[in-house]
C-alpha cells in the first residue's frame, strides 16, 4: 500500500481528540489502520479555551495513532464545531456575459465567490457555501446546471459562519502539534457522511450528533443539505447534572451515566439502588437508579426540544419539506439507553441509532463502528476524497508571495472558493498559518 494514500482525521472534541489513520480499500470502502485517543483538555463546548493542553492532547493522539498504524502522520483533516457557528440561506446571481456559450464550472466558482464577499458580523468568516438549487433565466430548481444555456445564472445557497479566532485557534493547536492542516470541514457534515445513506439525504432526515460539549443537527432533504446548528448542550452537561443532584464527584457521575443511566425513568423501579464508595473513609452513598434516570431526563428532554424547534424552524411540518426518513442519533450521547424511545415520543418522527459502520470495510473492529467515532471516520472520508481531486500541488503559494498580518499580529484569512480544484479558503489559511508560525 501506498504511504501517499494514507488518510487522517482529527476529531478535536469536547470531552475526547480522535486521530483515525485509514486507507480506501480497492472495494472503496475505508479501512482503517490505526486510532488514537486521549482526554481533551483544553476544550470547552467545541471551542479552544487552552492552547497548550490542546496540543498536548492532540500529539498524544497522533502518537498513538501512530503506534498502533505503523504510519507517519503529517496532514489532517480537522473538523469544526461549537456554539459560534451559525447558518443562513442567501440567494446571489451572476449576469453571463455570453449568453450562447453553455455554463461550465468557472461560472459556478464565480457565483460561489460572490457570496464569499459577503459582509459578516465582526470576528466572522465564512467556512462554507453549499449550493441548494440554480436558477437559469428564471427556471427554477435546476440542480446541475452546467452544459445548459442561459445569460443569468441564479442559486440559494446555505452558508456556515464561524468566529475567526476559533478556526485560527486550531489551525495553530494542529500545526504546533508539528501537522499539516490540509483541510477543515463542519463536524455534522463528516458525521452525516459516515452515518446517512443516499436514500435517507433524499428523502428528507435530521442528524443529531450529541457530542460531550455541543450537539450538532444537519438537516438533508432530496439529497441537499438544507439547514445546520449547534446547540451549546451535550453529555458534559447531564453528567454535571448528575453531579450536582447525587453529590459525588464528576467520574462517579459519568460511570454512573454510562452504566446505569437511562433516559426513561419509568424503566427503573423505586427499589434499584446502586452504592457509591464515599470519599476518604467515609460512608457509601446510596443512590436510587430512578432518581438518576430522572435527573438525566429532565436534561435530555431540554436537549431535545431545543434539537426539535431547529428542526420545526427548517419546516419541517410543511408537506413539501417533511423529514420522511425521520431522525439519526449519533455521537457518544447518542448510546444512553432509552434515548431512542424517549426522542420518538417527544418529536412524533421515527428515529434509529447511526453507526459509521456502512462505508468502513467488512473487516474492520466493532469498536471502532461505535457511534462516538462517526465524526472521525466522516473526517477520514473527507481525507481519503483528497488524493483523487490532485488539488494538493496545485497553486503552491510562490516564494514572493507574503502573507498579510495585521497590527495586533494576527493573519488575514484569504477569500477564496470552496470549491473541487482550488485550495479552500482554509486551506491556504493552514499553509499561511503554518508559514507564520515558522517565522515568529
Amino acid at each position: 500500500m501506498e504511504k501517499s494514500a494514507v488518510s487522517v482525521g482529527l476529531d478535536i472534541g469536547t470531552t475526547k481528540i480522535v486521530a483515525m489513520v485509514g486507507v480506501e480499500n480497492e472495494f472503496g470502502k475505508v479501512e482503517i489502520l490505526g486510532l488514537g485517543k486521549s482526554k481533551s483538555l483544553g476544550v470547552h463546548r467545541g471551542v479552544v479555551n487552552n492552547i497548550t493542553q490542546t496540543i498536548q492532547s492532540i500529539q498524544q493522539a497522533v502518537e498513538e495513532a501512530k503506534a498502533a498504524s505503523g504510519q507517519d502522520i503529517q496532514d489532517v483533516v480537522v473538523g469544526i464545531a461549537g456554539q459560534h457557528i451559525r447558518s443562513l440561506q442567501h440567494s446571489d446571481y451572476i449576469t453571463r456575459a455570453n449568453p450562447e456559450k453553455v455554463i461550465d464550472q468557472d461560472d459556478i466558482d464565480q457565483l460561489i465567490q460572490q457570496v464569499y464577499k459577503l459582509v459578516m458580523l465582526p470576528g466572522e468568516e465564512i467556512i462554507h457555501v453549499l449550493p441548494q438549487e440554480y436558477k437559469v433565466d428564471g427556471q427554477a430548481e435546476i440542480k446541475e446546471p452546467i452544459g445548459m444555456y442561459g445569460g443569468r445564472l441564479e442559486a440559494n445557497f446555505h452558508v456556515v459562519v464561524g468566529q475567526v479566532h476559533s478556526i485560527k485557534n486550531i489551525g495553530r493547536c494542529v500545526v504546533s502539534a508539528n501537522l499539516k492542516l490540509a483541510n477543515i470541514t463542519l463536524e455534522p457534515l463528516a458525521s452525516s457522511d459516515a452515518v446517512l445513506s443516499q436514500e435517507e439525504k433524499e428523502a428528507g432526515v435530521a442528524l443529531i450528533d450529541i457530542g460531550g460539549g455541543t450537539t450538532d443537527l444537519a438537516i438533508f432533504k432530496d439529497g441537499i443539505i438544507r439547514h445546520t446548528a449547534v446547540i451549546p448542550f451535550g453529555g458534559n452537561i447531564i453528567t454535571e447534572d448528575i453531579k450536582e443532584g447525587c453529590s459525588i464527584i464528576e467520574k462517579q457521575a459519568e460511570l454512573l451515566k454510562v452504566k446505569f443511566g437511562s433516559a426513561w425513568p419509568g424503566e427503573n423501579r423505586d427499589t434499584e439502588i446502586v452504592s457509591i464508595p464515599g470519599l476518604r473513609g467515609r460512608d457509601p452513598k446510596e443512590i436510587s437508579l430512578k432518581t438518576l434516570s430522572k435527573i438525566i431526563n429532565a436534561r435530555v428532554i431540554e436537549i431535545i426540544e431545543q434539537v426539535f424547534l431547529e428542526i420545526k424552524n427548517y419546516g419541517h411540518t410543511v408537506q413539501k419539506k417533511k423529514l420522511i426518513a425521520g431522525i439519526v442519533l449519533t455521537g457518544g450521547g447518542s448510546q444512553l439507553k432509552h434515548l431512542k424511545q424517549l426522542v420518538e415520543y417527544i418529536t412524533g418522527m421515527d428515529t434509529r441509532i447511526g453507526f459509521p459502520g456502512e462505508h468502513l470495510a467488512g473487516e474492520t473492529s466493532t469498536n471502532n463502528t461505535s457511534p462516538m467515532y462517526a465524526t472521525a471516520v466522516g473526517l477520514l472520508m473527507k481525507a481519503l476524497e483528497r488524493p483523487s481531486e490532485e488539488l494538493i500541488e496545485e497553486e503552491a503559494p510562490s516564494d514572493t508571495e507574503t502573507m498579510t498580518v495585521s497590527e495586533e499580529g494576527n493573519q488575514e484569512l484569504p477569500k477564496t472558493a470552496l470549491t473541487t480544484g482550488r485550495k479552500t479558503i482554509i486551506e491556504r489559511f493552514g499553509d499561511r498559518l503554518k508559514e507564520f508560525l515558522d517565522n515568529a
